[in-house]
């Protein structure tokens, strides 16, 4: 927070509780006039910026947190996927709940780190070690 408080703004008119900070007024946390949006609020109203640049900020956490504050007037409604996104978007997401070496719907996405299930890349143990760990770890 640098300067003094209080800028005069077109929009606005005076206000005491402001500063310009990047060009941007600037409030801290509850103090911003109604009326502006940040990102999750025009999430909740179906809204998306749809280019607009913000018109103000606030920050929180003594400056370590800001948001971007825009007007609800320049946004646009947010885009709604055609039928033929929604599907290739669900095969797209079946084909990664596949593993190449079970040949099996694993139920979860399977990890790119592993390439595979993780009961195909950690197979539990079998034959003579079987008998061998089911001793140990039944005591």
């Amino acid at each position: 927070m640098a300067g003094a408080y209080g800028i005069h703004t077109e929009r606005w008119g005076w206000q005491p509780a402001a500063w310009v900070e990047a060009g941007l007024p600037t409030w801290a946390w509850r103090c911003a006039p109604r009326g502006l949006l940040t990102r999750r609020q025009m999430r909740q109203r179906g809204l998306a910026p749809g280019g607009a640049e913000p018109v103000a900020q606030i920050v929180c956490r003594r400056g370590k947190r800001r948001a971007y504050l825009y007007d609800p007037a320049q946004c646009r409604p947010k885009r709604v996927a055609s039928p033929a996104q929604l599907a290739a978007v669900s095969k797209a997401i079946a084909a990664r709940r596949w593993c190449p070496s079970c040949r099996r719907d694993v139920g979860y996405c399977v990890p790119t780190s592993l390439g595979e299930c993780i009961d195909c890349h950690y197979p539990t143990s079998t034959g003579r070690d079987a008998g061998e760990d089911a001793g140990v770890w039944a005591a």
